[in-house]
C-alpha cells in the first residue's frame, strides 16, 4: 500500500488535470499554470507531503523492525546474572524497545515502580520522535483543499468581474477563463488533500503497532523482574 501511495502522492497535481490536458492539447505544466497564483502553494505543499511521508515511513518501518529472539535473549541475560551483557545487547540494537529495556536494566536495585516510571518515561519520548512531523501532514490535508477551494472563490470572483466589465457583449471566454481557474485549482487541491490524509492515516495506523510493540515488551521486562531467581 505504501508503494502505491508514494507513486501517487509524486504526481498528486498532475494526475488531477491529466485527462483534461490530453484533450486539449497543452502540456500538464501549462495546465497547471492556468490554475493561477494559488496553484503554486498547492504544488509546494504537494511535494512537501511526499518528502514528510517517505521520511515518517521509513522512520517509523525502521522502529517497527527488531529481532524477534530480543527479548529471550535478555531474559537468558539476566536470569544468568550477565546484566553488563544485556546492557550491551540493547545498546547495540537500534530501537525504542532497546532503549526502554536498557532504561529499564539501568533502574534495576530501585523499586519496582521507579523502574516502570523509567522506562515508561522512555515510551513517551519514542513517540514523539515517531509522531514529529505527522501535525505538518495532517495540517496538509486540510490546508490544501481549502486553497483549492479560495482559488475556487477567486476565479469565479475574475469571471463575473469579467463579465461585468464586458457589458452586454459577452464573450464566453471570458467566462471559462475565470471556471477553468476555479475547477483547476479544486481538482488540484482535493487530491493532494486526500492523498496527504491517506498518508496520515497510514502512519498512524504504522506507529500504533509500534507502540503496542513497546507497551507488550515493557509489560513482558516488569514480570520478568518479579520472576523468582
Amino acid at each position: 500500500m505504501s508503494s502505491i501511495l508514494l507513486q501517487a502522492s509524486g504526481t498528486a497535481v498532475m494526475d488531477s488535470t491529466a485527462l483534461a490536458a490530453q484533450s486539449d492539447g497543452i502540456s500538464l505544466l501549462e495546465l497547471l499554470m492556468k490554475g493561477g497564483y494559488f496553484m503554486i502553494p498547492i504544488i509546494l505543499l504537494s511535494f512537501l507531503s511526499v518528502y514528510l511521508f517517505i521520511e515518517r515511513w521509513l522512520t517509523i518501518r525502521k522502529a517497527s523492525q527488531i529481532d524477534n529472539d530480543f527479548m529471550s535473549n535478555i531474559r537468558s541475560y539476566m536470569l544468568s546474572g550477565n546484566l553488563n551483557s544485556a546492557e550491551a545487547l540493547c545498546k547495540s540494537t537500534d530501537s525504542p524497545v532497546s532503549r526502554m529495556v536498557a532504561k529499564g536494566i539501568q533502574r534495576i536495585g530501585k523499586p519496582l515502580s521507579a523502574i516502570s516510571a523509567s522506562i515508561e518515561n522512555v515510551g513517551k519520548l519514542e513517540l514523539y520522535k515517531l509522531e514529529k512531523r505527522l501535525a505538518v501532514l495532517a495540517t496538509i490535508a486540510g490546508a490544501a483543499p481549502m486553497i483549492g477551494f479560495l482559488g475556487t472563490v477567486t476565479g469565479m470572483i475574475r469571471a463575473f468581474y469579467n463579465i461585468a466589465k464586458a457589458g452586454s457583449t459577452v464573450d464566453p471566454g471570458i467566462l471559462a477563463g475565470g471556471i477553468y481557474e476555479a475547477l483547476i485549482t479544486t481538482a488540484a487541491g482535493l487530491t493532494v488533500g486526500i492523498l496527504a490524509y491517506i498518508g496520515y492515516n497510514l502512519l498512524v495506523t504504522m506507529i500504533d503497532r509500534v507502540v503496542h510493540s513497546m507497551e507488550a515488551t515493557s509489560v513482558e521486562f516488569i514480570d520478568l523482574l518479579q520472576e523468582p531467581a
